[in-house]
């Protein structure tokens, strides 16, 4: 496949991310002309910084990585996330609320949403499929789209399972099409990523893109 750089943000969010390591993944991003990057929000300042002018995206994540955060603690950390310099953020829907049958998740993707939209920023909201079944999934998928999600992410990397063909087409066929799908949490191959996008994912967050790429 031509261009699967575009489809790309090369993600590192592991708990022992260091400076080098963040210089590494940008560099590699340059590389390989990747789409963006996704680093952890400590780190969005001196990605942008180091950015510079390449016209690279800065991604990072929101309510990471359990996602029950109260909600004002979520937009404190949108707001300062964008004050740094984040083109785009992944924020983790409260699956615990949303399992409680729970109006609010919807209303915390909505404030959200607009906060983003207001600065000019793109909400890819993640619904973590590991923990959920069909009818849930389709009900999470329904509940981001009203609320204004730009895409939903399969995953954070960090359940007991990732992306998978199967819940990607289920998404794709409940989702508007002007809402994107964001794949990640174990792509590691450039098979595995082809497949992701061809069940109708725009969007591939791995920490594997330069071996993606050189496919």
């Amino acid at each position: 496949m031509r261009n699967i750089q575009k489809y790309i943000e090369h993600t590192n969010l592991s708990t022992t991310i260091t400076s080098s390591d963040i210089e590494m993944l940008l560099q590699e991003a340059i590389d390989y002309n990747i789409y963006g990057i996704c680093v952890p929000p400590f780190w969005v300042k001196k990605a942008k910084r180091d950015i510079g002018k390449s016209d690279i995206q800065l991604v990072t994540v929101i309510g990471f990585p359990l996602g029950y955060q109260m909600s004002q603690t979520k937009e404190a950390e949108a707001l300062q996330a964008i004050k740094d310099g984040a083109d785009e953020l992944d924020l983790v829907l409260n699956i615990s609320a949303f399992k409680s049958e729970m109006m609010w998740p919807k209303i915390e993707v909505a404030k959200i949403g607009k906060l983003a939209h207001e600065h000019g920023k793109l909400l890819k909201v993640i619904i973590e499929t590991a923990y959920l079944n069909n009818e849930e999934i389709v009900e999470a998928c329904k509940l981001c789209a009203d609320a204004g999600a730009d895409f939903v992410k399969t995953s954070t990397g960090f359940a007991s399972s990732g992306a998978k063909v199967e819940d990607v087409k289920l998404m794709r066929s409940v989702l508007p099409d002007h809402v994107g799908i964001k794949a990640s949490g174990g792509i590691k191959t450039y098979d595995q990523a082809i497949e992701l996008i061809d069940a109708g994912a725009e969007r591939i967050g791995t920490s594997s893109g330069p071996a993606i790429c050189k496919k």
